[in-house]
């Protein structure tokens, strides 16, 4: 069977075919040309010389035995002028001295014996070729790689340079980048939960929720932060699950359905993991279906190998999923949704989590007079949301801790004028003196 050319498009190899003998270059010519390679031929070495120096050659083939130079000359000299050309050496028996020779002068890739066999010979010529391709490509690549790098480095050093001028500024900016990185979140969060119709605000309250249990855990500022982002946005996996999932109660839904929710924490922790600042919230996302007994999904974690954060959140979620019948059909009332909490203790949820959250719902409603309500009328500049602003729908427009201005407060005149509705406004006491 005779093999195929390389993988390469017609005419994108050139063949230089050097000899005396006339019928020997028509022979190779036959041979080679069906197989889409360009065919040179030369009669002698220095005519071979002359073709080399006018055409782009990839492969040479030279007989040995030919009058004035010879096949090791000519490919010494091939060697010396185009290094890069593959070189075979076409030869007798009794030419294997010169074969030698040729070898270390010309450094030849292969040598082919007369008589040759067509089928070896174009099998030699396309593994030849083949293996040249690659090595001019690794070249290419190489001389590419050290072109960007040196790019890379001219750009490194620039954007060093424009970092150490603009630190102090940034130094400045971080606590209002940080504001607003918060803010961004929270609208994320709001954005997922348009799609939950009657359970709209289930993550701000959870959230809300895991930030006290936390607190009240002794956690540090930081990780407070990472439990409240993390609860804000433990359901981001459910964004591409059916409109019908997402309404179902969990103890309706069919094995399928269940085996298709249950791949929403590790959906939400890969959304998260591009993000450096919720890399740890995106271990709590994972894990906040995980249960104390090892019952849970999606890793079966138990007792204190579940994160400390997810266990928070395990116990926040279900409290609130139990209210607005995201676990059962039947809406459980708040007190009930705590009994079952405390009866879980040790079972489903963390003894010491479920000890916290019962200290902060004995003082859940111990908070009159911490906000004052305004309407936009009332609002100065400089005022401080306390807690979100929602409209009648749930969709939030500011989140808390957002420092009111004149053109936010225009902005809010002007949208319960063209409602026609009633803004009431939490501000801290504090920020409302004039």
């Amino acid at each position: 069977m005779t093999p195929s050319p390389p993988t390469a498009s017609p005419q994108a190899f050139t063949i230089l075919c050097v000899d005396d003998e006339a019928n020997i270059l028509s022979s190779l010519r036959r041979l080679f040309r069906p197989h889409g390679y360009k065919v040179l031929v030369a009669g002698g070495g220095v005519e071979g010389l002359e073709m080399l120096a006018g055409e782009h050659v990839d492969l040479i083939i030279s007989d040995m035995r030919m009058p004035g130079m010879d096949g090791a000359a000519f490919l010494a000299e091939a060697r010396k002028r185009y290094p890069d050309t593959v070189r075979l050496l076409l030869t007798g028996y009794a030419d294997m001295d010169s074969t030698i020779a040729a070898i270390n002068s010309g450094q030849i890739a292969r040598y082919i014996a007369k008589p040759w066999n067509d089928h070896d010979v174009l099998l030699t010529v396309r593994e030849a070729l083949e293996r040249q391709a690659l090595l001019r490509e690794k070249t290419r690549l190489e001389a590419l790689a050290l072109r960007q790098n040196e790019e890379l480095k001219s750009l490194n050093a620039s954007l060093e340079h424009k970092v150490e001028a603009r630190t102090s500024e940034l130094k400045a900016a971080h606590e209002k980048l940080k504001q607003h990185f918060l803010t961004s979140i929270r609208v994320f969060a709001n954005l997922i939960e348009l799609r939950e119709g009657a359970s709209a605000g289930h993550s701000r309250r959870v959230a809300d929720l895991a930030r006290k249990i936390a607190v009240k855990l002794g956690f540090t500022p930081g990780d407070v932060q990472d439990v409240m982002l993390a609860a804000l946005l433990h359901d981001v996996g459910k964004i591409g699950l059916p409109d019908e999932l997402l309404t179902k109660p969990v103890s309706h839904m069919s094995g399928d359905e269940l085996g298709l929710l249950r791949k929403h924490p590790v959906s939400g922790q890969s959304a998260l993991m591009g993000l450096e600042n919720l890399r740890q919230a995106g271990t709590f996302v994972r894990s906040h279906h995980e249960r104390w007994d090892g019952q849970g999904y999606p890793d079966r974690l138990s007792g204190l190998a579940i994160p400390y954060g997810a266990r928070i959140i395990a116990v926040a979620n279900d409290f609130d999923g139990l209210q607005i019948g995201s676990l059962s059909p039947r809406r459980f009332k708040p007190e009930e949704a705590a009994t079952f909490v405390q009866q879980n203790r040790g079972k489903r949820y963390c003894p010491k989590v479920v000890d916290a959250f019962m200290e902060v719902m004995g003082g859940a409603d111990t908070t009159p007079g911490t906000t004052n309500d305004h309407n936009p009328s009332s609002l100065k500049p400089g005022m401080v949301l306390a807690r979100d602003l929602l409209t009648r729908d749930g969709v939030m427009l500011l989140a808390a801790d957002f420092v009111l201005d004149e053109n936010l407060i225009r902005q809010l005149r002007e949208l319960e004028a063209s409602e026609g509705i009633r803004l009431s406004i939490a501000i801290r006491p504090q920020e409302a003196k004039t």
